[in-house]
């Protein structure tokens, strides 16, 4: 009971905070001549994929920390995401990850397992109304899977963003993805083959250039193992309100913080958690300014867009 009182808290804490947020916005956008005329926020969603490479001669940085209250898990995360050279439909990044397993608390923390990912825009891009950019990636294991930090065998995963721009004011993403770890390893040293699913939905409001309010929700179902070639399924499910908001500069960084709430519901009913996030986007130093300035909105798109 404790719990659906303080996930009700939490919505309706939000709630209050929205309309402020709106009506300062809109101050803003009145006051500012000059507003309609900067880069809109073209940067990734919190826990949802969305399908906008990353434009020619620009390099986004991406921190983000996640904690649970009930599980004790957290999560921070670094990515850094490049265009190929010469192509910009092709895309290449790296996740770094350090981690806390709340279920082993003496196990302290430590890095995790390593992905290195390739996208590629396979139909549209950050102007079109709809955008697909299917990602392949690539795990290592880097992490100790006898702490909970790791899959403790290399893996493969893919996943499949697709956004549609639905009007001016809001953008849609969905995804479907899929991972598959041959030999994956539990904490006792147990080997099996895993595998799991994920799906997820998101809109984005913009309510201004450089505010955006968002509602993600995310399902995930993935085998662990138990034992000796024997694994079980577990699913999780969350929706997370959440704000972004950038700051751009003459030079063309931009930096985009930003905070949301994963509420878990269904069979994750009672979890709650903090999600927090920043990115750092700028063009490389050896490229033309009239290469590498921010991507900016247009009419046919004036969503956010996530490489």
């Amino acid at each position: 009971m404790r719990s659906a009182v303080s996930s009700i808290s939490v919505w309706f804490r939000f709630a209050l905070a929205v309309p402020l947020l709106c009506a300062a916005a809109l101050a803003q956008e009145k006051a500012s001549a000059s507003s309609s005329s900067q880069p809109g926020i073209q940067d990734n969603s919190f826990l949802v994929e969305e399908a906008y490479n990353q434009n020619f001669g620009v390099v986004q940085h991406i921190s983000s920390f996640t904690r649970f209250w009930n599980s004790k898990n957290w999560a921070y995360t670094f990515t850094q995401e490049w265009p190929v050279p010469g192509d910009a439909r092709h895309q290449l990044s790296y996740t770094l990850a350090f981690l806390h397993a709340g279920a082993l608390p003496s196990s302290g923390v430590g890095i995790g397992d390593v992905a290195l990912n390739y996208r590629y825009q396979l139909v549209g891009d950050s102007n079109a109304r709809v955008a697909f950019a299917p990602r392949f990636s690539l795990f290592f294991p880097t992490g100790d899977s006898t702490s909970g930090r790791g899959s403790g065998g290399f893996g493969l995963q893919t996943s499949l963003p697709l956004s549609v721009v639905l009007s001016r004011k809001l953008v849609s993403h969905w995804n479907a993805g899929a991972t598959f770890i041959p030999h994956a390893v539990d904490e006792f040293g147990d080997r099996a083959s895993a595998t799991g699913y994920n799906l997820g939905q998101s809109f984005i409001w913009l309510a201004h250039t450089r505010l955006n309010l968002m509602l993600e929700t995310v399902f995930a179902s993935a085998q662990s193992v138990v034992a000796r070639d024997k694994t079980v399924w577990s699913n999780s499910l969350y929706m997370s309100p959440g704000i972004r908001w950038s700051y751009n500069f003459k030079n063309g960084l931009q930096i985009v913080p930003g905070i949301g709430v994963p509420i878990g519901v269904g069979p994750s009913a009672g979890e709650k958690g903090i999600f927090l996030y920043l990115s750092f986007e700028h063009p490389f130093a050896s490229c033309r300014k009239s290469e590498t300035r921010p991507k900016a909105q247009n009419p046919t798109n004036t969503g956010s867009g996530s490489r």
